[in-house]
């Protein structure tokens, strides 16, 4: 491949041989990704024939970005398999970068969404929106939302009931964001970081039952919950009505079993008292709402609108009971109250 006697090369027919210039070879030998073979009796560099098929990798892996310790590895473990094809190493700082492109992708997205809100916005509305746009990560975190929900919950739940219960309650940014979804969700991350009664109007935010029902008990309520608020929410995007059901029996008996009560009527009478008059987070949900549904489509549903339809299905129920003669009104024991994301 080389005209010399010894088949070696200089550094400077490799870099003409290859197209790169002498300054690069250079720094590749430099950093221990491209070995010399010899030196020249002027101390001249000097390489194999094989450094022009090495120097095309180099190249390769470096027009994706990766490291020069992430190349050097990947060489490494190519002249351990003696030129057999890329393992672990290759997947592994691959598999790196495009988590690092994600995040990268996502972050321009939400800078063009936001861009075009200001844009967008009337000039009287922009130095407010600017500031809540300006409040949020990029990209998004939602990790704010998260110790919303935390500082929200029982204390002391089992790990697995709080993932479980945070997997549903927070909402995540699209991929693609419109400038809509970036508004609500900037508002929704200054709902959670403000007062906890700021979107409410009820005061405290924590409802009775966190100081009722235990811990534990209220980790088993939270699961029969979460059950009722799916369908719930399978029959809101059929666009049902709130109606008696499988949904309304699994969230009534979620409150009866943590609270060793019988499902009764009077029971439900007392538990739609109860729920009424617990703090509400409907702001919450109504962006929540926002950020999760195609802008112009029906909203998705979510657990608050899951709890209002079941709440609103046991009112009426209640109502229908009234208006028969109803069952006698009585004591049922310990009375409960809501847990439930309302």
């Amino acid at each position: 491949m080389f005209s010399s006697h010894d088949g070696l090369c200089t550094i400077g027919e490799l870099a003409e041989h290859t197209g790169v210039s002498v300054k690069t070879v250079r720094f590749y030998s430099d950093h221990g990704l491209l070995p010399e073979a010899a030196r020249s009796a002027g101390g001249h560099r000097r390489y194999a024939p094989d450094a022009v098929e090495r120097l095309g990798m180099i190249r390769s892996l470096r027009g994706l970005d990766l490291s020069v310790p992430e190349v050097r590895r990947i060489l490494d473990e190519q002249d351990e398999r003696d030129g057999a094809a890329a393992g672990g190493a290759l997947e592994d700082a691959v598999a790196g970068r495009l988590r690092v492109l994600g995040s990268e992708l996502a972050a321009l997205r939400w800078r063009e969404a936001a861009l075009r809100l200001v844009q967008e916005s009337p000039p009287v509305e922009r130095p407010a929106r600017l500031r809540l746009v300006g409040a949020v990560a990029v990209p998004p975190s939602t990790a704010s939302l998260a110790r919303f929900w935390r500082a929200w919950l029982p204390p002391r739940m089992p790990a697995r009931s709080v993932s479980a219960f945070l997997e549903a309650a927070v909402t995540h940014p699209p991929d693609d964001p419109r400038p809509a979804q970036v508004l609500a969700f900037a508002r929704l991350h200054a709902f959670v970081t403000g007062p906890c009664d700021a979107g409410t109007g009820a005061g405290a935010c924590q409802p009775r039952a966190h100081g009722v029902a235990g811990a534990r008990a209220s980790a088993v309520l939270y699961a029969g919950l979460a059950e009722a608020y799916d369908l719930a929410g399978a029959a809101l995007r059929r666009g049902s009505g709130p109606s008696p059901g499988e949904a309304l029996d699994g969230f009534v008996d979620a409150y009866a079993s943590t609270y060793g009560a019988r499902d009764t009527p009077a029971f439900r009478r007392v538990l739609a008292g109860r729920l009424a008059g617990d703090p509400r987070l409907d702001r919450y949900w109504d962006l929540t709402a926002e950020v999760i549904s195609a802008p112009g489509g029906r909203p998705e549903p979510t657990p608050g609108t899951a709890h209002d339809w079941l709440l609103a299905a046991l009112n009426a129920q209640m109502e229908l009971t009234a208006g028969h003669g109803g069952a006698r009104r009585g004591p049922v024991g310990e009375a409960p109250a809501s847990v439930g994301p309302a």
